[in-house]
């Protein structure tokens, strides 16, 4: 959710033998029949099964022992004035009433990594400066798989001593996305666990082990979104088996990390699709009803704050206009689809608040139909993450996908290729969801709006 980096791109998706591979190019991962070692001064570096990258190996690691604040646009505060630090509840009423208010995001040390290293490949001064700025706005960490886990103790305790010797009150932000036979629909974002093969109770000890680390670190706030596309899914495509078949798993162990996890005290988003996708008037009362209903199960945690909408997609907060995809629908962007679920979710006793990713939402009328979600061309960073948001149902516009990393490759060879990745409207050559694509980062920097 990169034209020399276009052909070291084209170059990863090539069988090669002899050559080495270049900058940002593919290296390994399983059915790779390319080179497999990199030019000078990048690392063949794995980042999954199925696609090792080589990542240029001579860049400065970014400083982490400052943490400046989120940005935002010109002229709008970005929190309250942080107060001194409190321990954060393990259980009972929460400490906040909107938790992105009072507290500094913690920057992400990898997100930061991958930012100096693609800042360092660009040759344009300008260009550069701007992307290396990304390093500074906070965005959501993925713990897509149990291995990303201990990262998160790494992270809570660097925030907690940051936390410590600056007496601004630090908050981790993640995404819990790990499901068994995740995202049911698609493919390019498919998981490490099955169903068939031990998935819920494997699902149920990644989230003990997520709050086996949160609880080392009680007095850092945790703020998550929960399992994007998942609960969306359930409303709108049970008519795909795998769907169908996934629909009781999804419900019982999202069931069992909103319980877990409000019991050390995370604040929480179910992730709720979209404007496009539930905002459709047949798609509003489905969605209201299942959403108020898994609160419900939960135990109505007053840490299940509401939901996230927008994840990894590209709509804008409030469009000047509506994008002629949207022809039908009068929700045809996020404030009018929340304006018209939150009334919905209140009234079945779910006093939901949202927040919104306007990551990659800088420009809009690019895509050729509302459901195209994979790498779409000329996209560009949106609104910085801010809590002056003009919405009383709104706690923050936030960053959930971090830019630059793809949505999926357009590699119609790989396990995990999905079709829309070779849509017109999506960037190709394409490398594999959640590997660095620094063709695209270089354009959603130049496209941004707010300018960088």
């Amino acid at each position: 959710m990169k034209s020399f980096a276009a052909l070291c791109a084209l170059v990863a998706l090539l069988p090669s033998v002899s050559a080495q591979a270049q900058q940002w190019a593919q290296c390994g991962g399983i059915g790779w029949s390319g080179a497999t070692t990199c030019v000078s001064g990048s690392v063949c570096t794995k980042q999954n099964d199925y696609y090792s990258q080589c990542i240029p190996g001579t860049a400065p690691p970014p400083a982490t022992t400052a943490n400046p604040p989120a940005t935002s646009q010109p002229g709008t505060p970005t929190t309250a004035p942080s107060s001194a630090p409190t321990a954060a509840p393990t259980g009972g009423s929460p400490a906040a009433s909107n938790p992105f208010v009072g507290v500094t995001p913690y920057l992400s040390p990898y997100y930061a990594n991958e930012i100096a290293a693609a800042a360092s490949a660009i040759s344009d001064a300008t260009l550069k400066t701007k992307a290396a700025s990304i390093a500074n706005v906070p965005t959501f960490t993925w713990l897509d798989s149990v291995s990303k886990i201990p990262d998160l103790g790494t992270d809570l305790a660097a925030a907690k001593k940051l936390q410590d010797s600056t007496g601004q009150k630090q908050v981790v932000q993640i995404v819990v996305y790990d499901l068994p036979d995740r995202d049911c629909a698609a493919k390019a974002s498919n998981g490490e666990f099955s169903i068939a093969n031990n998935g819920q109770a494997n699902y149920e000890n990644y989230i003990d082990q997520i709050v086996a680390e949160i609880k080392k670190v009680p007095d850092v706030r945790v703020i998550a979104v929960i399992e994007p596309d998942s609960l969306a899914n359930l409303v709108t495509n049970l008519n795909v088996q795998k769907c169908a078949n996934a629909q009781t798993t999804y419900l019982a162990c999202v069931n069992y990390a909103l319980k877990q996890l409000s019991a050390v005290g995370v604040y929480m988003y179910m992730d709720a699709g979209h404007a496009g996708w539930l905002g459709w008037p047949a798609n509003l009362g489905p969605a209201a009803q299942l959403f108020a209903s898994v609160f419900k199960n939960a135990g109505s945690s007053p840490f299940v704050k509401g939901l996230a909408t927008n994840v990894a997609n590209y709509n804008a907060l409030s469009a000047a206009s509506p994008d002629p995809i949207t022809q039908g629908n009068a929700n045809y962007d996020e404030i009018h689809y929340i304006n018209a679920l939150a009334p919905q979710l209140q009234s079945q006793g779910f006093p939901a608040t949202f927040v919104v990713d306007q990551g990659r939402a800088g420009q809009q009328n690019l895509r050729q139909q509302w459901g195209d979600w994979c790498n779409i061309k000329g996209a560009g960073f949106g609104t910085r993450p801010t809590t002056n948001t003009g919405s009383q149902f709104i706690d923050s516009i936030v960053w959930v996908k971090p830019g630059g990393e793809s949505d999926g490759t357009s590699n119609s060879s790989s396990p995990r290729f999905d079709s829309t990745c070779s849509l017109s409207d999506a960037a190709q050559p394409a490398p594999e969801a959640g590997t660095w694509f620094q063709a695209y980062f270089e354009t959603l920097v130049s496209k941004a709006n707010p300018p960088l």
